[in-house]
């Protein structure tokens, strides 16, 4: 290759370079005279600012999102709280305002002839316009992450926050969860800004391009209620908005982080392939010719739709279940577990390091199989607890919890105050704080094995196992863990001959907690003496 070749070969490459850059600071300056955009930075900046301090000012909490009724007590949970009201509505809605007008504003002020005319293909027209929008919607969620999180630290402050999986995350450990948080969160940002490209270089309509990926992610969230499969719920782009809860689990799991990035990356190609494919098809020469708007065309794009979505609605079943009564009673188990040894250390009660709690686990769906999301979980914490004396060597404790299970994976428990006490309580200090076993959140990975169990015998193992006293040493329920199936079947069978030495109450008791896993009956357990933790 001669000289001169490479040579020519360099100026062509800077005059791409260039060509998109001039391309890119035009529509900066474009996207930055529009009023949705500065609507945007304002919402954005001050939005979370103004969330955090509404929540300082009253005493309610939100407590039906994950971690809400944490926000009094920590100001990590503010930002979370504020990242998961972005995945649910906010980032549709700030793709469709921000990319939705891109292509087709050329199309109704009729500039296509303007820019291509010029020393600027189509090629750096498509790719400046990508970039800028593509910079402003990193920047947008960099901005909400940083308003939520100063927000939000000033108005709680920088205390620890209880995770996922029960346990206590020191504050330096909260900080990099929510800004690592926040981050998996640009990949399908990206993929729904893409979205809004294709629907505006589509349409030719910027109504569509701004309410397309809006509506686009309320079927999608309206899809991840139905159905019991795993396929069709991994390959929504919006469930990659829920793929930081795996972050803040007991153990970690980052299954749905790989899926869920591997498939925002997808729709982002797709979606932006289209769209070129689309612009360069597209002939602009000549005058346009003004026709009488119909209704085939709205009608065959709504028809569509409405197909896909029924099709979609339709496999939302297909594939390995991914919500079970198994992953259900290994997840919430230890992490009730945990919770109720913190509540006894904020009560200023002495708990060795490493106890375990003898539990019994049976969880229920009251309409359907065991199996699937829904509102209509509940899960029955059987808490034996030893006697030093009299006749009864156990006391047996039902706590029954109601669960709104969601696709994902994550889900809320509530049981009465009766049994678990108020949502606040005054610990040894005298301070009043929110009491860990009000709420539960929780979150299993439902792309692994069993969850928190290798398989699912496993699992079903660790949902039913019962102790043989309230609290017992971590090494021993290791121990117990590393029996033989047999073993512990025989431990379970001397623990009901010991209750039935004991008396017909306790009797009674364990025979309802028996029959209500064998049939999996419906309605609430039984209830025993109120648990004491927390009163």
């Amino acid at each position: 290759m001669t000289s001169e070749a490479i040579a020519a070969g360099s100026l062509r490459r800077t005059g791409t370079r260039g060509e998109v850059l001039s391309v890119y600071r035009a529509e900066r300056r474009k996207l930055l005279a529009q009023l949705s955009t500065r609507l945007l930075l304002l919402v954005c900046a001050f939005g979370p600012v103004a969330f955090g301090v509404i929540l300082g000012l009253q005493s309610a909490v939100p407590a039906d999102t994950l971690l809400g009724v944490w926000v009094h007590s920590s100001g990590y949970a503010v930002s979370f709280v504020v990242l998961g009201f972005g995945g649910y509505l906010g980032f549709p809605i700030l793709a469709g305002a921000l990319a939705g007008d891109v292509f087709s504003s050329e199309d109704r002020y009729g500039t296509w002839q303007t820019v291509l005319t010029r020393s600027c293909t189509r090629k750096h027209v498509f790719a400046g316009k990508v970039l800028a929008v593509a910079s402003f919607a990193i920047a947008l969620v960099a901005l909400a992450a940083a308003s939520s999180l100063i927000a939000g630290l000033l108005v709680t402050g920088d205390q620890p926050l209880v995770g996922f999986g029960g346990t206590v995350l020191s504050s330096g450990e909260c900080l990099w969860l929510v800004l690592v948080s926040w981050l998996l969160n640009v990949l399908p940002v990206l993929a729904f800004t893409s979205l809004a490209l294709l629907f505006s270089v589509t349409a030719r309509n910027g109504i569509v391009g701004v309410l397309g990926p809006i509506l686009v992610g309320l079927v999608m969230q309206l899809l991840a209620l139905i159905g019991s499969g795993t396929w069709v719920h991994m390959l929504l782009v919006a469930s990659a908005f829920d793929d930081w809860h795996g972050l803040l689990g007991a153990p970690r799991f980052y299954g749905p982080l790989i899926i869920g990035s591997c498939v925002s990356g997808v729709w982002i190609l797709a979606c932006l392939s289209a769209s070129w494919l689309i612009l360069r098809r597209r002939d602009f020469a000549g005058t346009p010719v003004s026709r009488r708007p119909g209704w085939v065309a709205p009608a065959r794009a709504v028809l569509g739709a409405a197909a896909l979505v029924v099709v979609l609605g339709a496999a939302t079943s297909l594939g390995p279940v991914a919500i079970t009564k198994a992953r259900l009673q290994a997840s919430i188990a230890p992490v009730f577990n945990d919770l109720t040894l913190l509540q006894q250390s904020e009560l200023g009660r002495s708990v060795p390091r490493g106890t375990k709690l003898s539990l019994h686990t049976n969880c229920t769906r009251r309409a359907g199989k065991n199996q699937g999301p829904g509102d209509d979980w509940t899960c029955t914490m059987t808490v034996f607890t030893p006697q030093a004396g009299g006749a009864n060597p156990f006391q047996v404790t039902p706590v029954t919890y109601d669960l709104s299970v969601k696709s994902n994976g994550c889900y809320k428990a509530e049981s009465p105050p009766t049994l678990v006490g108020a949502q606040s309580m005054t610990d040894a200090h005298g301070h009043s704080v929110v009491n860990p076993l009000f709420v539960i959140y929780g979150c299993f990975d439902t792309t692994a094995g069993m969850g928190r169990c290798a398989e699912p015998a496993e699992c079903s193992a660790v949902g039913s196992r019962a102790g043989t006293g309230a609290i017992a040493p971590g090494g021993a329920a290791a121990k117990r863990a590393r029996e033989s199936p047999a073993a512990r079947r025989a431990e379970r069978e001397a623990l009901r001959k010991a209750e039935r030495a004991a008396g017909p109450a306790v009797l009674r008791a364990n025979s309802a907690a028996e029959r209500r896993e064998e049939r999996e009956a419906e309605g609430p357990a039984e209830e025993g003496a109120p648990i004491t933790v927390g009163k």
